[in-house]
């Protein structure tokens, strides 16, 4: 068994460039010597932020999502532009996509959705104490908001009816928070 776990970087060779994610491959040494090429989504971070109105209820959106072919129920959320504060970016997704600005807003962390390929970090917050505004959609967006009891997202997100990362990691996370 090796001690240490770290790859060491060669080379690299650029295949796309996107106004959304870039895509590498590098050569890297492994802890034991032999050479490896890993494949790199590089993506600039993300924000999602999980609202809940004075009923306890969940504004959630309802989108469909290209590549899986289907629409999905998830959180609010985006892609952070360069240099944006999460904090902020946050605030913004909230406001185009359910129109909500919150009284109470509080960081849960982040965490890495696919860290095999993927170079993104998502910033998770929880928003209370809503205020409804008018929506402001990207022009190429298309959403429904849904209202869904907390307790519910919890066991869809349990079951598995809810399949997007970042808003199960949000669920589960305020879950707890909300219990301490």
């Amino acid at each position: 068994m090796c001690d240490r776990l770290d790859e060491t970087f060669i080379s690299r060779e650029d295949k796309f460039q996107g106004k959304i994610v870039s895509l590498h491959v590098d050569r890297v040494r492994l802890p034991n010597g032999a050479e490896a090429t890993r494949e790199v989504v590089d993506h600039g971070g993300g924000v999602a932020v999980l609202p809940l109105d004075k009923e306890n209820n969940v504004l959630a959106v309802r989108q469909y999502r290209y590549v899986f072919g289907k629409t999905i129920l998830e959180i609010p959320a985006g892609k952070l532009d360069p240099g944006e504060d999460p904090a902020a970016g946050g605030l913004r997704e909230l406001l185009e996509e359910t129109g909500a600005v919150p009284e109470i807003y509080q960081p849960m962390g982040h965490i890495l959705p696919s860290p095999g390929c993927y170079g993104e970090t998502l910033y998770l917050f929880l928003a209370r104490g809503l205020t409804m505004h008018s929506q402001h959609l990207d022009p190429d967006e298309f959403l429904q908001v849904e209202r869904v009891p907390f307790d519910e997202m919890v066991h869809r997100c349990l079951t598995g009816e809810i399949e997007d990362a970042k808003t199960v990691a949000a669920v589960l996370k305020a879950k707890l928070l909300l219990e301490i």
